[in-house]
């Protein structure tokens, strides 16, 4: 598993907003907006939303638990500096007996960043 830096866990910890891509059973892409939290401990991520469980991007993890998860955004736009973490790696599904509540446990293998030193 990727280790993070104390720079990266710092941004991370500050913004609540990334893109989940995951791959759908017919080879193609599925990129969302997601709402996630990062475990500084354990160095994973869980994704929810609303009825995860019952969410194509949910199926796709069940179906091949490869993922790529992006957290950026704007520092400022003039001058321009744009921020960003990046992971690689592989999800589990997180099922709960309410499909709605049901999330996404990312494990990264790989993490790239940029803008945040």
């Amino acid at each position: 598993m990727a280790k993070f830096t104390s720079t990266q866990i710092k941004y991370l910890k500050s913004q609540r907003l990334g893109r989940l891509a995951t791959l759908r059973p017919d080879g193609t892409l599925q990129n969302n907006p997601v709402g996630f939290s990062f475990d500084e401990e354990s160095g994973t991520f869980e994704i929810g939303g609303f009825n995860m469980g019952e969410s194509q991007k949910y199926k796709n993890v069940v179906a091949n638990g490869q993922v790529a998860f992006v957290v950026d955004d704007l520092e400022t736009v003039d001058p321009w500096k744009p921020r960003m973490v990046e992971v690689r790696g592989t999800a589990e599904p997180i099922p709960n007996d309410d499909p709605r509540r049901s999330t996404v446990r990312i494990h990264p293998n790989r993490v790239i960043s940029f803008g945040i030193e």
